[in-house]
């Protein structure tokens, strides 16, 4: 067995019948569970025994048009994390929990909760929400603007940490002979007043297995990349080639420094939809199956979306209207995936029709169809080149595309000493090679 320090990260990225747009009308694909815990429980299981480090589940606050097109509603992450904590020993757990519209007292229990269910496996994705289809669910007001989520998001992280801090290791007490409980000297109030958010505390929880989750983030603008290089210990992004993940790992990584911490203590997760054939032909076929499933109307409202300019009037087989497209600094979502569509359409000469189909399968993440030898080329790759700490994979549909993962492409991976043969750590961060955040460690962070 290769050596841990030079074995790849593996997180499931679990979205409902899997990556692929079209994958809820694949035959094997099962829609009507999407809200099924069962289901899920069966995909998490498969996961750890391949032994993957994590799964993840994304999050959504509102319910787009394009519903009808696609499975696009979903079970509330804390609420399926913790049973799935119940149905498996050693995968860790991460969900999505937006800094825009919750309060961080919120969601500083949940996650201290969902670590304490799970004895220790729970991670915490940062986001701050994109789109006014979440923003009036919460207000009669438009999405704030990027820059000032951000703002916001760093203050949030500060509150949360504070307040998982807020008792000491030995505040616990338990002496039923005294009939001392807790020591109230070793539970502080975190009494933070800031720009944004006035929380009194202490957390109303004793510190968890990890001391605090592991925190995760997927942000690509400029101001997502420093947010990560700050606070996140694993990154998922978005690159659909090795040169862009090895130009976005560079620079990443790079950015570490200046928040005193060393290019180890955050993993890079590209996203990667593997499409696994026996042969290279029938990992084709299989690729080319979904993409006729695909609903044209649902590939444009996508697009549009993204450039903020609605395409419908354009020709499907002629260029993007590069000259008519938003500049990317005055879009208020994805700014990094806006900048990523438009040089991938312009690098590769794509029609809309030919990005449309390009994007299907991952939304913009690398994308591969072939035989279980290639997809591992292509990881290995990745890993020695750096462009990758590891990958977020995103199965186009389920649950094959997950079985043939684990089945097929995680015993390559073995072989060659790329990946885990069995846990060795029961947590989380022992999952990632993060150490448990010392009280002193986390107060000295927070002053910085």
């Amino acid at each position: 067995m290769g050596d841990k320090r030079k074995q790849l990260h593996l997180n499931l990225f679990l979205m409902s019948t899997g990556h692929h747009e079209a994958s809820w009308r694949h035959p094997n694909s099962a829609p009507e569970r999407a809200v099924d815990v069962n289901y899920y429980v069966k995909l998490a299981r498969t996961a750890e025994r391949g032994k993957l480090d994590s799964l993840f589940l994304a999050d959504s606050y509102g319910l787009p048009p394009t519903i009808k097109y696609k499975v696009l509603q979903g079970l509330e992450p804390f609420t399926l994390l913790s049973a799935l904590a119940m149905a498996t020993e050693r995968i860790g757990l991460i969900g999505t929990a937006s800094t825009t519209y919750n309060e961080p007292f919120h969601v500083a229990r949940k996650f201290a909760s969902l670590d304490l269910i799970s004895g220790g496996r729970a991670g915490w994705n940062i986001v701050t929400s994109t789109g006014n289809t979440t923003a009036f669910n919460f207000r009669d007001e438009e999405l704030p603007d990027h820059s000032d989520r951000y703002r916001r998001a760093e203050e949030f992280l500060q509150v949360v940490k504070s307040l998982w801090d807020s008792w000491e290791d030995e505040a616990l007490v338990i002496d039923k002979q005294s009939g001392i409980y807790a020591d109230p000297d070793k539970i502080k109030p975190i009494s933070h007043k800031g720009d944004y958010y006035a929380v009194r505390g202490p957390l109303n929880l004793p510190r968890t297995p990890q001391g605090h989750p592991l925190l995760v983030q997927a942000g690509a603008s400029e101001t997502g990349k420093e947010f990560a290089a700050m606070a996140a210990e694993a990154v998922f992004t978005a690159q659909n080639n090795i040169e862009g993940g090895r130009r976005f790992y560079s620079d990443l990584k790079s950015r570490l420094a200046k928040y005193g911490r060393t290019p180890e203590e955050a993993c890079i997760l590209p996203g990667f939809c593997p499409i696994i054939g026996d042969t290279e032909a029938e990992a084709r076929e299989k690729e080319q199956a979904l993409h006729e499933l695909t609903q044209i109307d649902y590939g444009l409202y996508r697009l549009s979306n993204l450039f903020g300019i609605n395409l419908a009037g354009y020709p499907l087989d002629g260029p993007l209207p590069y000259a008519d497209l938003p500049q990317t600094e005055q879009i208020n979502s994805q700014k990094g995936r806006h900048q990523m569509f438009i040089e991938m359409a312009r690098t590769e000469g794509l029609t809309i029709r030919q990005l449309m189909m390009r994007t299907a399968s991952s939304r913009g993440h690398f994308s591969l169809a072939g035989t279980p030898v290639q997809i591992a080329d292509a990881m290995e790759r990745w890993f020695a080149e750096g462009a990758a700490d590891g990958f977020n994979l995103m199965p186009p549909y389920l649950p094959d595309g997950l079985d043939d993962f684990v089945d097929k492409v995680v015993p390559e991976l073995q072989n060659r000493g790329l990946f885990r043969e069995e846990y060795t750590g029961g947590t989380l961060r022992e999952h990632y090679g993060r150490p448990l955040p010392s009280r002193a460690l986390l107060s000295a962070q927070l002053k910085a």
